[in-house]
């Protein structure tokens, strides 16, 4: 049973990751309005939103997306680590 919860999440974390990756590359290449994009975004930006609220985008570089990425990694590692320390 632990080792499908470790599972799911680190697939999770990997999910998110990618998408936040996808969407950076994307906001450089595909208009705001193409449907992939307004996708992606409307499942990342509610994550990015209170990031962006504590640390404001420093001139035209936004490194909210950075932090989240950070973030889901560690949290992922703790929550992993936890379910793993169940175990033994």
């Amino acid at each position: 049973m632990v080792v499908y919860i470790v599972w799911f999440v680190n697939l999770i974390v990997q999910l998110i990751t990618l998408l936040v990756i996808i969407k950076v590359f994307l906001s450089y290449f595909m208009s705001p309005y193409h449907p992939v994009r307004l996708f992606i975004d409307r499942v990342v930006e509610p994550m990015l939103r209170p990031i962006r609220k504590i640390i404001p985008p420093l001139g035209m570089l936004d490194i909210s997306p950075l932090v989240l990425i950070v973030s889901v990694q560690i949290i992922g590692r703790v929550i992993i680590s936890i379910f793993t320390s169940v175990i033994h």
